[in-house]
């Protein structure tokens, strides 16, 4: 089991950047594949990024080039760059763990970004 926890969310004005962590406890971070996802208010959790365990990454055709995913192993910890951010942008950000080949999904609590016009 991981526990997760999302950070570096805020409010940004458009075409800023941000940073966000996903910081896990536990020796077995590098064994699992990490998604980000995001929700905007009244929209329903959508995929943006994954990480996975050789450290290829995937990317969602909305952010793709805006978006950059990585993992630092030694740090437990997943990085989401976020630039060029838009209005459009707007969500709570979480972050999720999943080992290959398992069916249980282990998420954060989620960190807001909100980005004004």
């Amino acid at each position: 089991q991981v526990q997760l926890v999302e950070s570096g969310g805020g409010l940004v004005q458009a075409g800023g950047s941000l940073r966000l962590s996903c910081a896990a406890s536990g020796s077995t971070f590098r064994l699992y594949n990490i998604g980000w996802y995001r929700q905007a208010p009244g929209m329903q959790r959508e995929w943006v990024a994954t990480v996975n365990t050789a450290s290829t990454t995937f990317y969602s055709d909305s952010v793709k080039g805006r978006f950059t995913i990585s993992r630092d192993n030694a740090k437990n910890t997943v990085y989401l760059q976020i630039d060029s951010l838009k209005p459009e942008d707007t969500a709570v950000y979480y972050c999720k763990g999943r080992r290959p080949g398992d069916l249980s999904d282990y998420w954060g609590q989620g960190t807001q970004v909100t980005v004004s016009s």
